[in-house]
């Protein structure tokens, strides 16, 4: 491992179990962070602790932030004494913050100027991960210093992924999270329904867990037809998806359970039926969105056996 400096500012919940891994890891660590009493943790394990920002930005070779949002991280980076304006040309800047693309960009073209490249690394997972080193890390920028300084991100990571161009980190972690959000709400939709129904809601977890859409992983539902814009031949066709919707719904207003985010994908499969794709796979609903988008989701088999064979 080469010798470097490495910075850390923010040492809240998830900042201070990473800066802990980085500095367990052997780097020379330097911190700050606006309450003093924060930095307590890593300057009893051997951190220095920073009186500044720009302590930190003009003695750091590398520098990581971990912070609430985009007002805080444009104050870091532009701030009078922000990063800017201290770091060192040939240096690197890695934001952990869940942070908005443009503004990640906006900054980053700022600081190429200077010489100095940041990327967006926002990371997913708890504080306990943060701790762990089992944290998921979306990397947005060039690619060659982010392969210059994977051995620093598996450190505090055990899914460090390049995902594209600066802003791409943010953009993947945001999509992320909007799906989750997303899909809270239709379970519980699912959940009550089927407490109302007469069901113990442990027994219905268990089943649900042990049905089609509990053995995947999440997101491995994507894969086949979706990603390969290929409806034929049907696993489960529209027209018997659309019929058991129906009867769910069916239930659920006997029952008086309101289902608003199931109604509302209710519409589009409803659409696609009529469209005359009953006979096409149920995964052809999701065709639409991709129209109204406006983009276009194709790719080959083989492409996808070797994205999925990455883990």
């Amino acid at each position: 491992m080469v010798s470097r400096k490495v910075g850390f500012i923010g040492l809240g919940a998830m900042g201070v179990g990473i800066a802990s891994n980085l500095f367990k890891a052997g780097y020379d660590l330097v911190v700050y962070d606006l309450h003093k009493k924060s930095l307590e943790p890593l300057v009893e394990m051997g951190a220095i602790a920073a009186d500044s920002i720009s302590e930190i930005g003009s003695t750091s070779d590398v520098v990581f932030t971990s912070l609430p949002g985009p007002m805080e991280m444009q104050k870091v980076a532009l701030g009078e004494s922000g990063l800017l304006n201290s770091m060192r040309a040939g240096t690197t800047w890695f934001d952990l913050t869940t942070n908005s693309p443009t503004v990640v960009r906006e900054v980053a073209q700022q600081l190429k100027e200077k010489g100095i490249d940041l990327l967006d690394t926002p990371v997913s997972g708890k504080p306990s991960g943060a701790r762990s080193g089992k944290l998921a890390i979306f990397v947005g920028g060039e690619r060659r210093v982010f392969e210059d300084n994977k051995e620093l991100l598996d450190s505090i990571g055990d899914k460090v992924l390049y995902v594209g161009p600066v802003g791409s980190g943010n953009t993947a972690k945001l999509v992320h999270n909007l799906v989750s959000l997303v899909m809270r709400l239709v379970m519980t939709e699912g959940m009550t329904l089927g407490v109302k129904a007469g069901m113990e809601p442990l027994e219905l977890w268990h089943a649900l867990r042990q049905g089609v859409i509990g053995r995947a992983r999440t997101f491995d539902a994507l894969a086949g037809q979706y990603m390969q814009s290929e409806y034929e031949p049907a696993g489960f066709a529209l027209r018997l998806a659309y019929k058991d919707f129906t009867l769910a719904l069916e239930l659920a207003r006997a029952l008086g359970v309101p289902m608003k985010q199931a109604e509302t994908a209710y519409q589009d499969y409803t659409e696609a039926l009529e469209r005359g794709w009953g006979d096409r796979d149920s995964h052809a609903t999701m065709h639409l969105q991709n129209e109204r988008a406006g983009v276009t989701i194709k790719v080959s088999a083989d492409e996808e056996e070797k994205t999925l064979a990455r883990g």
